[in-house]
């Protein structure tokens, strides 16, 4: 009696031991008498004891690699600190155990010769600023190397690219030069500007001053011309009114039927407002001369 129950104890002891929980984003590698047998995935599994062996756990998630920076040799022959970030993620759980011994080793090992490869083809400047072409270039060559181990190599970051001290104090040099020649460009630039803006406005000023003299020297000629029209307008009208009132003058005589006497005796009278003035010679025609001594002699019959 003791024996089986110590027996059945021994046998639920046994099985227990035997059974395994494998958890999500897990995998167990399964050896049957030394080979591989199977791979369990996530769920409950037994296996035989005595027979069946669990060689690896292996973990699916995606994993990050963070090596230690890496000297390397750019093609002008710069030694440089160059610190990278893997992330990889194991896909086949049996090439993983089977396919490399210790692969985060390897793995490590083969980062720091691509890396090593790529920089010494590329020269101090292209290094620097060619991050994702180091990046994509060194995930390819990984990924593909990789491939038979059961790893995938999602992602190849450069952390930090850490030229030496000397080529930093150069650069940094370098640096400041740029930038003092862009301030002495971006000054030369705003004094250029300024001068061609105070160029530009003494250019409208003087368009403006030349404008207004010459619309001062227009108005003035228009000015002038207008005091000539009206002048030459009042002359005419002058001559005119004078010729008329002559017309008027003939007109009046012509109607009163004059005769020659009359004619000559109002010759008289302008020849007297004519001697008015300050001529100091006159010449009298001899019809006026006739008429005056009948003038005469008519005046002293009277005074008789």
């Amino acid at each position: 009696m003791w024996v089986i129950i110590s027996l059945s104890f021994f046998l639920l002891i046994l099985i227990i031991s035997n059974v395994r929980i494998v958890s999500q984003s897990n995998a167990y590698v399964l050896e049957r008498i030394g080979a591989y047998y199977a791979t369990w995935g996530t769920g409950i599994h037994v296996k035989l004891p005595f027979l069946d062996r669990i060689a690896a756990r292996v973990t699916l998630k995606e994993q990050v690699a963070d090596f230690a920076p890496q000297p390397v040799i750019t093609k002008d022959n710069v030694t440089m600190m160059i610190d990278t970030v893997l992330y990889l993620q194991i896909t086949d759980p049996k090439l993983y155990t089977y396919g490399v011994c210790n692969p985060m080793n390897a793995i490590e090992n083969l980062a720091t010769t691509t890396l090593r490869s790529i920089i010494g083809e590329l020269e101090l400047d292209e290094t620097l600023t060619s991050r994702d072409v180091i990046n994509n270039r060194m995930r390819i060559v990984l990924d593909e190397a990789t491939n038979p181990w059961g790893i995938k190599v999602n992602r190849v970051e450069v952390r930090s690219i850490t030229p030496p001290k000397s080529i930093q104090e150069a650069m940094e040099k370098q640096m400041r030069a740029e930038r003092e020649r862009r301030e002495s460009i971006l000054r030369a630039e705003g004094e250029k500007q300024s001068a061609i803006l105070v160029a530009e406005g003494q250019k409208a000023s003087a368009i403006l001053k030349a404008e207004a003299e010459k619309a001062a020297v227009i108005l003035q000629a228009e000015a002038a011309k207008e005091a000539a029209i009206r002048e030459a307008e009042g002359e005419a009208q002058a001559i005119l009114n004078v010729q008329k009132a002559t017309a008027d003058g003939l007109n009046m005589l012509k109607s009163v039927n004059a005769d020659d006497p009359l004619i000559k005796l109002k010759s008289l009278e302008a020849l007297q407002k004519v001697a008015d003035g300050q001529a100091t010679k006159i010449i009298i025609p001899s019809e006026i001369q006739n008429l005056a001594g009948l003038v005469t002699g008519i005046t002293e019959l009277v005074k008789k």
